[in-house]
């Protein structure tokens, strides 16, 4: 049994917070970088290249990378032999975006009321998945989530008579209707299966998977390559303004559902893709 204090929870949050809305991971700077190469149309070549201007500039004066700093969505691993001690883990995550925020001079963007709408002034609660996994390590992904991309988010309840085609017609008709207000180039995560609740958190963490990987399962790696085709040939483009990069990746998650559904929710990010990855 490894014993670790709730403190480095907070003070690695705190660090990432600040680090996720500053700096871009590296597989997304890979991924941006192609696009300009791939990108036909010159006005989204040039939409490409202000992006990351601003990403450089970002990082080198410490600016967030958007003015929209975000809700803080954590997805926290924590191994079944690990002791945790000094109070709570809830709160010790809490106090660690609330530092983030406040310290790092990050926008506050929550609301402790959904029709009240009083900011609570510290960017807290942060929305958080917790996980009991083998081991006696503790894996943390902060991903801030921006609502212009969120707000474009779908759910869907097929039936499954519906198919892998059904599927598609899904996550095509949520870009679709996403358009420019995803802030494109966008990373399509699909979470595919379980239950009406499960599939949107599927397709949450399906953004915080690199963009450069694809699905062990072959069906769903070839979904994601045709999607990621399709989507990059309706036109929409950088910034919506028109060209061949509307999407960077589509990262699909999938898992067991009941005999009578197939729930599909489609999260969209925007070309930033937020998130930051420790282990502690």
């Amino acid at each position: 049994m490894r014993s670790l204090n709730v403190s480095e929870i907070t003070k690695t949050i705190r660090e990432m917070c600040i680090e996720a809305n500053h700096f871009l991971s590296e597989d997304m700077k890979c991924a941006l970088a192609t696009a300009v190469k791939k990108e036909e149309s010159p006005l989204g070549c040039q939409i490409l290249e202000q992006l990351q201007d601003n990403l450089k500039i970002a990082g080198e004066d410490m600016i967030p990378i958007c003015q929209d700093t975000g809700m803080a969505v954590v997805f926290i691993e924590v191994g079944q032999d690990v002791h945790l001690e000094g109070g709570s883990l809830t709160e010790a995550i809490n106090e660690g975006v609330r530092q983030g925020y406040v310290e790092g001079f990050l926008r506050k963007s929550v609301v402790k009321d959904p029709l009240i709408r009083e900011n609570t002034k510290d960017n807290t609660p942060a929305i958080i998945h917790y996980d009991i996994v083998e081991g006696d390590k503790v894996h943390i992904t902060v991903a801030p989530k921006g609502f212009g991309s969120e707000n474009m988010s779908r759910v869907f309840m097929l039936k499954p008579a519906d198919g892998i085609e059904g599927v598609k017609k899904a996550i095509l008709t949520a870009v679709m209707d996403a358009g420019p207000n995803a802030c494109p180039p966008m990373v399509v995560g699909v979470g595919i299966g379980g239950t009406f609740e499960k599939c949107a958190i599927m397709a949450k963490k399906a953004l915080t998977r690199p963009v450069d990987t694809h699905s062990e399962i072959p069906y769903v790696k070839e979904m994601e390559e045709e999607l990621l085709e399709t989507i990059n040939k309706t036109g929409i483009g950088p910034g919506g303004l028109g060209g061949t990069v509307t999407a960077l990746a589509v990262n699909i998650n999938t898992y067991p559902t009941h005999i009578a559904g197939l729930p599909v929710a489609i999260n969209i990010c925007c070309h930033v893709n937020r998130h930051s990855v420790r282990e502690l």
